[in-house]
């Protein structure tokens, strides 16, 4: 369960929404051409996938009835293993592609977060601008670069353990920022006449509620290790799905009472410009919904401490 969350937080990763806005206003993208940015994005989440699914699927094949497999080390390891049962070019090639994506996340993340610190701090973060005019913006981004370059050459780190908590980190904390993300893309006074469309509302309800299940799952085998893993997720699992079915009907209920969406014309929308911020108000709360926020702030935090205590754990085992 640790390595699923794992891998739906590193390819749904948080920091990807931080970036993804941020990089659209850098590139200095109007509504206009949104559907360019979105055809760039499906197109790169498609390669990024299938280049996922080969890197586990060449490893799997290739140590299929050997000693190695089932018995993974690291990624060196993997490189290593390719070179002795397929072909040295193999295992060149595997290490080749591990270092540009090694390239790639050390930019993007990093870069988002100095974007999000940017943003946080009011300080100038955009690629457009020089050094002298950006000195926090790229200070904040060489130094995380340098930060986690160290931290790979610690001698005995257990870099596998690190790297599994982190995405895994990344996969209980996706909730929070996409239940943000979604109130935002439903606010009128911030996105006009591009707010969110029942039907996508009810898809970003389907993604937080399976990471909330696999956190939970997570956090229950952690407090009681010797429960049946596979029996708990099967019944969760059927708890969503009757969850889905009452959710799409009062949905469909509430067809015929909601208030029909004014058409606006697609010049309306191509023109459309978010107000200053100090021109926004605050939104306002409902008690169910303040409840709710604070009821996930809580159970975030714990989640995140069992996954501290799953870590600690699988270290000392180590």
């Amino acid at each position: 369960m640790l390595l699923v969350i794992a891998i739906v937080g590193t390819t749904v990763a948080p920091w990807q929404l931080f970036f993804q806005q941020s990089n659209i206003v850098d590139k200095r993208i109007t509504p206009r051409w949104i559907n360019y940015e979105r055809a760039d994005t499906a197109i790169g989440s498609l390669v990024v996938v299938f280049a996922a699914a080969l890197l586990m699927a060449v490893p799997a094949a290739a140590f299929a009835h050997t000693t190695l497999f089932g018995h993974f080390t690291n990624a060196g390891g993997v490189a290593q293993g390719l070179k002795h049962y397929v072909s040295h070019a193999a295992g060149t090639i595997f290490a080749i592609i591990l270092l540009n994506t090694s390239i790639v996340g050390a930019a993007s993340v990093t870069l988002s977060t100095s974007y999000a610190f940017g943003d946080f701090f009011g300080a100038h973060h955009s690629l457009h601008r020089s050094f002298r005019d950006a000195k926090f913006f790229y200070g904040m981004f060489s130094g995380m670069v340098v930060l986690a370059a160290g931290l790979v050459v610690i001698p005995g780190a257990p870099l596998g353990i690190i790297t599994t908590g982190v995405q895994a980190l990344a996969g209980v904390l996706l909730p929070s920022a996409t239940v943000f993300l979604l109130l935002l893309s439903n606010d009128k006074d911030v996105l006009g006449p591009w707010v969110n469309r029942p039907w996508l509302n009810a898809l970003a309800g389907v993604i937080v509620s399976i990471p909330l299940m696999m956190s939970f799952v997570l956090m229950i085998t952690t407090v009681f290790p010797d429960i049946n893993v596979n029996d708990l997720a099967v019944a969760l699992g059927a708890i969503l799905l009757v969850t889905y079915l009452i959710g799409g009907i009062v949905m469909v209920r509430n067809r015929s009472t909601r208030r029909p969406v004014p058409v606006v014309s697609a010049e309306q929308r191509a023109t459309w410009r978010m107000p200053p911020l100090n021109l926004l108000h605050r939104p306002t709360w409902s008690r169910g919904r303040l409840m709710g926020m604070y009821a996930l702030r809580c159970y975030l935090v714990v989640a995140v401490l069992m996954l501290l205590v799953k870590g600690i754990q699988l270290g000392l085992h180590k």
